[in-house]
Order: C-alpha cells, then structure tokens, then sequence
C-alpha cells in the first residue's frame, strides 16, 4: 500500500471541514477497504490565509488551476453549494479525467443529465449520494440495489428546516411565524429561509430522485411547488381532528406516458409511517413492482451525516481506482411530458369561511358537484359569532387538480363566502 488515492476538496465550509477530520480519524480504516490511503492532496478555498485544522499551508489553495493543474489528485470533492461556479468547476475536474463526488442537490437537478454525460465521455464517474437526504443512502440503492423494479412512485420528506417547523406547530400548537422565529434561533432555519420554506430546496431534491427513478430529464421548474408559509395552527388542529398531520411532502409519479412532481403540504394519515417523521429527520419512500414499499429514515443534513454520504461515494470510487475499473455506459435520460397540477388527482381538504347562514353549504356542496367532486365530509369546527362568520372544512374523495381549482374559483366568489383558505391534497 505504498501508493495512494489523491482526492482534492473544493471548499472547506462545516461540510469539507467534516470530510477533512473524517478522513484524519478513519485513514486506516479507509485503507484497507481501498488497498491504498486515501491522501488528501489539495483543498481549494476562498481565504488561503486563513489556518485551517488538519491542512499544511501547502495543501490549501485559491484555484482551480491549482487543483486541476495537481498530478496527484484522482477525486475531486465539491462541496461548495450553490450553482455557479460550482457547475463549472465540476465540468471542468470531469473534463480533466478526475473522478467527481458532490453534494450539490441544485447542480445535479440542473445539470445532473449533462454532467453525468461528460463523465461519461471521459472515463470517469460523478457521484452525488451527499445531494438528497443527507446521511440517508437512497442515491445508492435506487442506482444499485432497486434496479430490477420498475419504480411507480416516491414520496419524500426531504426538508429538516420546514419538517422541524411542521412538528413543532404540531406538538405545541403554534402559529407559523413563532416556530420559524425558533427554528432560527436553532440554527435549523437560515437568516432567509425562502429555498426551504417555499419548497425550493425539496424541488431541487425530488428532481434528483426523478433522474435516478424514472431515468427521466425534469426541471426543478418543472415541478408544482408550494411552501408551508400559508400553513396556520388552525390547519394543524383541524388535520389532528380528521386524524391527521401535515407534512410538506416532495412526490413524483408516472402518470401513463407523463411523470407527475410536487412539493406540497400534504394531510397524512397519523397512523402512516411518513406522519412519523418528526423534527429534522428525513424520510424517501419508495414504491417498486418487485419490492413493493421501502422507506429509507435518518438525518437530512449536518456535517456528519453529509460526510457519511460523501466519503461513501469516494471509497466507492477510490476502489474502482485501485481496481482500474472502468465506469459503466452512460444511459441517457428520456424526456417525458411534464403533467401539469390540473392533471394530478387526490383527494382534498377545504377550508372555507362563510357567513353563518341556512343555506350555505348546499351551494357550496352544488359547486363542488358542478366539478363532480364528491365530498366526503363536511363539519363546522367553531363559529366566530362577533363577526357572523362560520369556518366549514370539508374533505373530500379522489378529484382531478383542474377541478378543484375550477370549484375553488367558482367557491371564492360567491357573496357568503368570506376566506378560502388552505386547499390541500390528502394521502394515507
């Protein structure tokens, strides 16, 4: 074991800073999994000055070129986040023969097809299990172990900040803005949390998972996204009453010859595995007609489970390295028309307040059957006597998207109707 395999890092943040100790603590591990050490050769960063723990001055550099330009590095490892120069620099340490493991859930759901390729063209892998979930391995298992299944669907928690928010409002019975303004303070929540909260970060996720499940080329743009912000304790209550809870699930399904991609707050059955995930922790659940249902569970982020997934992938490689093998062909994606929300059916939850008077549910019950929607329940929860107002929710069974949104319409409309407010889909 004289040799060794040269992997070089770009960026040093909490998650390359996790990396550099991990390799430090398990080197003789990780050598006689390889065959060989496994040497850290370069760390590419914004400030050269600054000290870093585990790093010589001559390992850290400001370049590119000085990692590219690095006989000795074999793996290149970027953790820098964010699109650019993030995707250049992947495309560029693949285009000079080096193998490449990320993290970067937006680069790989943007660009994931195009890069793969290129790595394809020249003889060396690109990895990215560290780009959904965390420290759960699913990137592995649907490239590997789930590819004899036909996969018809995947349904996902795949945000600690929102899924923290959403327990919290849960078991405290708390208003939106509070939770946020302690998930902050927790550091779970960033000074701006608009990717996580809006869904952004999910949908760059579940486009991911979309690549690897279905082998299908979609767009973060192209999945139907929405936030928890409209979400009010008054949601939270009336979904335990039903017997639920709501989670911000990221789904894709094949819809006959269209894929089907959401992130939405989603009422779950309470008695449902996925309602059990709670707090930060993540959770994908994938459907396949061999294996049926399987649900992968554990943390979606941290510099340790973040490392976990990383350093997977670069033993994995590292030993394809030792072992001269050569990466297998590269099978391009298809493109599949993207169904459009109006095509998506569920069933739904309505909140509607009305004005307290006899013969308001039977028109709105007439809209909702103008659409064929056929309503499951319906119940006043409270009655708002100061302003004359009532809050009717109702549920109700499998409707179309388009429908729903033509009764919502019609429904926000009429002259007794005060507020509509949530409109979720239910599942379990």
């Amino acid at each position: 074991m004289s040799e060794s395999v040269g992997v070089s890092l770009l960026g040093a943040g909490n998650i390359g800073a996790g990396v550099i100790a991990a390799l430090a603590a398990g080197s003789s591990r990780y050598a006689s999994r390889v065959g060989r050490p496994i040497e850290v050769r370069r760390v590419m960063v914004r400030d050269v000055e600054r000290t870093r723990a585990g790093l010589s001055p001559q390992q850290i550099v400001g370049r590119l070129e000085d990692v590219l330009g690095d006989p000795g590095t074999q793996i290149v490892i970027e953790v820098m986040g964010g699109e650019h120069p993030a995707r250049e620099a992947i495309e560029a340490a693949l285009r000079s023969g080096r193998h490449v493991v990320t993290a970067n859930k937006e680069v790989m759901a943007k660009a994931g097809g195009e890069l793969l390729k290129v790595a394809a063209d020249h003889g060396v892998r690109l990895l990215f299990e560290a780009s959904v979930g965390g420290g759960i391995p699913v990137i592995g298992p649907l490239s590997r172990d789930l590819l004899a299944n036909e996969v018809s669907a995947i349904t996902a928690i795949i945000n600690g900040t929102t899924n923290y928010m959403l327990t919290a409002m849960t078991q405290k019975g708390a208003d939106y803005a509070d939770v946020l303004a302690e998930a902050q303070r927790l550091g779970y929540a960033e000074p701006d949390p608009t990717a996580d909260v809006e869904g952004i970060d999910a949908s760059y996720k579940i486009a991911v998972l979309c690549g690897l499940a279905f082998n299908v080329e979609i767009r973060p743009d192209e999945v139907s996204r929405q936030g928890i912000t409209s979400i009010t304790a008054r949601d939270i209550a009336y979904a335990e009453r039903l017997g639920y809870v709501i989670k911000l699930f990221a789904g894709a399904r094949l819809i006959g010859g269209a894929v089907a991609a959401t992130v939405q707050p989603t009422l779950v059955g309470a008695n449902e595995p996925l309602a059990k995930v709670d707090g930060v922790l993540n959770a994908i659940q994938i459907e396949g007609d061999l294996v049926g249902r399987v649900l992968f569970e554990g943390p979606g982020a941290g510099a340790g489970p973040t490392a976990s997934s990383i350093l997977a992938d670069v033993l994995d490689v590292a030993q394809d390295v030792v072992a001269g093998r050569r990466p297998l062909a590269f099978v391009p994606r298809r493109r599949l028309r993207v169904a459009p929300p109006e095509e998506h059916e569920a069933r739904y939850y309505l909140r509607v307040t009305v004005l307290d008077q006899p013969g308001v549910l039977a028109r709105i019950a007439a809209v909702l059957g103008e659409q064929r929607i056929s309503i499951a329940s319906v119940i006043q929860f409270d009655r708002a006597s100061a302003d004359g107002t009532a809050e009717l929710v109702f549920t109700t069974h499998q409707a179309s998207g388009g429908a729903i949104q033509t009764a919502v319409a019609a429904i926000r409309s009429m002259d007794v109707v005060r507020e509509v407010g949530n409109v979720l889909p239910m599942a379990g």
